[in-house]
């Protein structure tokens, strides 16, 4: 019991923390998805293990609905594709997985969600620079101080980086921090439902 209460306290921490230095970068996350999506773009979302899950969490979000009836937002997982995956894996690497879809469905005007917990995923950061070639706008999502993805970032992109350096706290509060973005969407293209 004593350690699943450490958990919980550590969880809290992290969070109260977060809740102080990430509101501006989410608030300008959020705004920047809303942009691209009023004006025709969409959200293109990566990342590797429980940061794909996250990247296919946000687009159904989009995709289907999040707390309230709305039209379809366009939104896509680059992490789905299995054939795609594993034919750009075998035939070239896997750092160029997300990379490659980007450049074919990629386009000026979308947003990149680029989400990693250590910010040093070679395959994410691959899809920034594909992102930046194309003229699409990134968010990085990331802890442990950014990474090799913090100097990646342009002038206009955004970056929303948990301060910890503990893997499963650092998804905790991506979790919260991609239902926050969803909120902040719903909320510009749509107003308020409660």
């Amino acid at each position: 019991m004593t350690r699943i209460a450490a958990h919980f306290t550590e969880s809290l921490e992290v969070k109260r923390q977060a809740a102080d230095m990430l509101g501006a970068p989410i608030a300008r996350g959020g705004e920047l998805l809303a942009q691209a999506l009023k004006s025709g773009g969409k959200a293109l979302a990566c990342g590797n293990g429980g940061s794909a899950a996250d990247a296919q969490h946000f687009a159904a979000e989009l995709v289907n609905r999040f707390e309230s009836e709305r039209p379809p937002l366009a939104a896509v997982a680059l992490t789905t594709d299995g054939s795609t995956l594993t034919s750009i894996a075998n035939d070239y690497e896997y750092q160029q997985v997300f990379s490659k879809q980007l450049r074919a469905l990629g386009r000026r005007g979308d947003v990149l969600l680029a989400i990693s917990t250590s910010g040093n995923s070679p395959s994410v950061v691959e899809a920034m620079k594909a992102a930046h070639e194309l003229g699409v706008r990134v968010i990085a999502l990331t802890g442990s101080g950014g990474g090799k993805m913090a100097a990646e970032l342009g002038a206009d992109d955004v970056h929303i980086c948990v301060p910890h350096r503990r893997t499963m706290r650092i998804q905790e509060v991506h979790l919260l921090v991609l239902h926050c973005l969803c909120d902040v969407i719903d909320y510009r293209l749509f107003g308020a439902h409660r």
